[in-house]
This record gives C-alpha cells, sequence and structure tokens, in this order.
C-alpha cells in the first residue's frame, strides 16, 4: 500500500467518532429529497460528501494531529495528496450509494431515469463536487479549519449548489459535455493539489524522508 493510500485509510480512521453524523446526515437528506430523485446525488454530494471530505482538518485542528503527522514516516506532499484521494474517494462512495436509492425511488415514483441522465446527474455532480473540494482544502491547509470558517466550507458549498442546481435543469451536455465535465473535475483537483502544496506553511518539513 502506498503512503497516499496510508493517509486515505488514516483520514477514515480519524473521523470515527463522527460515524453517526456522517450516516444520518445522508439519510436525512434523502428523506427530504424523497419525491425529487434527480437530485439525490446532488443533495448528497454537494450537503454530505463535501463536508465529510474536509472532516479530516476538522478533526486535525482539534486533536492536533499535525503533531502525530510529524513523526509518521510520510512526506507532507503524500500526506497532502491523501487528504484529496481521501476526498474522491468520499465521492464515489456517496455518488455509488445514491445512485440506486434516486433510480429505486424514481421507479416507484414513475418518473423517467434514463441512463443519460444518471450520466448527467453523476457527471455534473463531480464537477460541483471537485469545485467546491478544490476551493476548501488549500484554505484548510493554509490556515486550519477553524479559521477558515464560512469562507472555505458553506460559502463555496452554497455557491455551487445554486449554480449546479440551475446547470442541470437547464443543460443537458453530450457525449463531449460529459468528458469536458469530467475531465475539468479531474483538473481542478490536481491545480488544487499544486495550490495545496504551494500555501502549505509546513511544505518545506517533512513528516519523514521518504
Amino acid at each position: 500500500m502506498t503512503a497516499v493510500a496510508r493517509v486515505a485509510l488514516l483520514d477514515l480512521r480519524t473521523i470515527a467518532p463522527y460515524r453517526r453524523q456522517v450516516v444520518l446526515t445522508p439519510l436525512l437528506v434523502m428523506a427530504i429529497m424523497v419525491n425529487h430523485p434527480e437530485v439525490i446525488v446532488p443533495g448528497l454530494v454537494l450537503l454530505c460528501a463535501s463536508t465529510t471530505a474536509g472532516y479530516p482538518f476538522m478533526v486535525s485542528d482539534r486533536a492536533d494531529l499535525e503533531t502525530l503527522y510529524a513523526v509518521l514516516p510520510l512526506t507532507r506532499r503524500s500526506l497532502l495528496l491523501g487528504h484529496y484521494l481521501w476526498a474522491t474517494a468520499v465521492f464515489a462512495v456517496t455518488a455509488g450509494l445514491g445512485t440506486p436509492v434516486a433510480l429505486l425511488l424514481a421507479r416507484q415514483q414513475h418518473h423517467a431515469f434514463s441512463g443519460h441522465t444518471v450520466a448527467t446527474v453523476v457527471t455534473l455532480s463531480w464537477a460541483a463536487f471537485a469545485l467546491t473540494v478544490s476551493i476548501q482544502f488549500p484554505l484548510f491547509v493554509r490556515f486550519g479549519f477553524t479559521k477558515s470558517g464560512l469562507m472555505a466550507t458553506t460559502l463555496p458549498i452554497s455557491i455551487v449548489a445554486v449554480a449546479a442546481t440551475r446547470l442541470h435543469l437547464r443543460y443537458t451536455p453530450d457525449a463531449t459535455g460529459f468528458a469536458l465535465f469530467a475531465a475539468g473535475g479531474a483538473a481542478l483537483l490536481a491545480a488544487s493539489m499544486v495550490a495545496t502544496t504551494a500555501v502549505d506553511p509546513r511544505r518545506t518539513g517533512r513528516s519523514a524522508i521518504d
């Protein structure tokens, strides 16, 4: 297992005390959106996945995990990339669980929910998630979760949620559009990784030698 993957697993372990919230919040979101299956995946991604992705930073602030990170056999680059791998895994699990639920509800309610609709919902949700995380993570690393406040959490999620909702209602991408949104999301995360590394106040120090 690579160092980056180990960091992602460490992130999973660090949020264990919040597992009840991580599970119950998506259930509440789905209950609220039960009559609108087409917005379940975007809702879960923006309201749950985007916040869950940042939980390791919150725990790090509260428990001073930077002290732990400093003694682990990890470079700062591996640590930061691991956080992004964690975020990507959170999206994958959220979309992977939310999509079948949306399909089941759509079938029960006799809503049209074609494969193209599923692709549209998931792809646009990915792009919105990537944009949100790409804004949040550099701020979390540079200023810390607590100091970033609304600037890095509620505000970006709200802006992206409004934009994604309007775009989803008015835009139906073709195959080229799907590819552009998927690639655009990946490009945003890649650019964010570079920015996060650049603004990391601990970038000159290493947790350990490779």
